[in-house]
């Protein structure tokens, strides 16, 4: 007994000693670079890639690039967000890439990126416009450059953007992403920008839910910073909330998977509780995929070690957020307690269901983005999933001891492995920046042309990070394309 007893309070010893380590050393995220290089490095022998494989520089110089699409005659086409985390707007825009290499601007948005996918359908480009400063949006584009609005005053002015989209059977399918981390507005939003332009802004449930009634302090960052304001889940900044109180659902909602018919209409909801999906790619059976970009350690209830998830959807589901991470409950977990910090409470009183588990849980604040499937034998990996990962934003989301993400992965859906398949050389992962090399930067999509023969691969570009925020590289996204040998 006595030695069990010791046993137990060495362990308990070792757990507050490596809490203390980790509050205590400097966090070492991948963008954490002293400058920004005055422009970017490519060479592509800088990048790791499996035997039989090969990659190369298709088009470079883009200003905040986050997808690609190709039309009915193979023409690869680009589109440049409008907007990176920093608070820096430019025009998003359309650009067909030529055979010969030159550009064209196809379609030109407005001040409401940012632009975060592209997909061609039966004639038509669709494209998710985020909504920073107006709401978003889901656009159709012609070849020529016409821009219709499909749906609008989609409820992404916060943290997290509108996303997608993929088409399927006359549905435009598109991820709605959450005002906050983890359901509270907070000091986190107001330094993210959002908060001072959209006071009264917050998540929307989709369906009714029951509050469990707890309120969070913080500085009135609106007003007096001297003086104290309480905000409760699911309420705009400085509202509180009671237990038992019924927020009603209602549509457009945040945190979701919705559709809206090719021909525009009223959003339908597919599945909710998300807090960011990102990327959206139908299988080859048929089978809706996203990936949720997962909780941050930040804000009024941070949430640690919460990693990012790739799902399959099902209709009418509820997915868990606010309270559950990849189909596990967060409340009284020590597994999702921040160091040095009180236990994470749910913040509803009753769960609409109970979440299903996911297809794969992929690394913490690596920022898992777009992705698409391998559906041919020429490439190679037939049915995974290849997941572009952006990579962490820290120390903003939190602390990391080295970069996290960074590469782009592949996932078997079947039994949820994951393997990296591109990635910087180097004896530690990161971007290129960081290394002062030529390879990869941030991946933030990745699409299989229509044969299925070669991977593109969307770089971001350089975006560096601080406490102070984030400073993007203007003109730095890159387009890769890798193909087997």
């Amino acid at each position: 007994m006595k030695k069990l007893f010791l046993n137990f309070l060495f362990a308990g010893f070792l757990l507050v000693s490596l809490s203390g380590c980790y509050r205590m050393r400097p966090s070492n995220g991948g963008a954490q670079i002293k400058e920004l290089p005055q422009e970017r490095k490519i060479n592509p022998v800088d990048v790791l890639l499996p035997p039989g494989y090969s990659i190369e520089l298709v088009a470079r110089d883009f200003n905040f690039p986050t997808a690609v699409a190709f039309d009915d005659q193979n023409r690869l086409h680009v589109i440049e967000a409008g907007y990176s985390y920093g608070e820096v707007w430019t025009e998003p825009k359309l650009i067909r890439i030529d055979a010969n290499g030159s550009r064209t601007v196809v379609a030109t948005g407005t001040r409401n990126g940012p632009w975060t996918g592209v997909t061609f359908h039966q004639g038509n480009f669709y494209v998710a416009e985020g909504g920073t400063q107006e709401g978003g949006k889901i656009l159709r584009i012609t070849p020529s450059g016409t821009i219709t609005t499909l749906v609008q005053n989609l409820p992404s002015l916060g943290d997290h953007h509108t996303n997608g989209p993929v088409v399927k059977e006359g549905y435009v399918y598109f991820g709605v992403g959450t005002a906050t981390n983890s359901g509270v507005v907070g000091v986190d939003n107001a330094d993210f920008g959002w908060l001072k332009r959209e006071p009264r802004f917050h998540d929307i449930p989709c369906q009714d839910i029951v509050l469990s009634g707890l309120n969070f302090e913080t500085p009135n960052v609106l007003a007096d910073s001297s003086t104290k304001v309480m905000t409760g889940a699911f309420s705009a900044y400085n509202t509180t909330s009671y237990p038992g109180q019924v927020i009603k659902g209602s549509l457009p909602c945040s945190g979701a998977i919705m559709r809206v018919p090719v021909t525009g209409g009223q959003a339908e909801l597919v599945a909710w509780g998300l807090r960011n999906p990102y990327g959206l790619s139908f299988s080859a059976d048929g089978r809706l995929f996203v990936t949720e970009n997962n909780y941050d350690v930040r804000g009024s209830r941070p949430v640690w070690g919460s990693g990012d998830v790739l799902w399959e959807i099902k209709e009418g589901l509820w997915y868990g957020w606010p309270d559950f991470s990849g189909g596990k409950p967060i409340r009284d977990d020590e597994e999702f307690k921040p160091p040095g910090s009180d236990p994470v409470k749910p913040l509803l009183q009753k769960y609409l269901n109970q979440p299903p588990q996911p297809a794969a849980v992929l690394g913490v604040h690596s920022s898992s983005s777009g992705f698409d499937f391998s559906r041919g034998t020429t490439f190679g990996f037939t049915g995974e999933a290849f997941v572009a990962q952006f990579g962490d934003m820290a120390p903003q989301v939190g602390k990391v001891m080295a970069p996290v993400g960074f590469k782009v992965v592949r996932v078997d859906v079947a039994t949820g492995s994951i393997r990296d398949f591109v990635v910087n050389k180097g004896k530690r992962n990161g971007p290129a920046s960081w290394h002062n090399s030529g390879g990869l930067e941030r991946p933030v999509s990745v699409k299989f042309d229509p044969a299925g023969n070669a991977l593109y691969i969307v770089d971001f570009g350089i975006l560096k990070t601080s406490e102070k925020g984030s400073v993007p590289l203007p003109n730095s996204g890159v387009v890769w394309k890798i193909t087997r040998k």
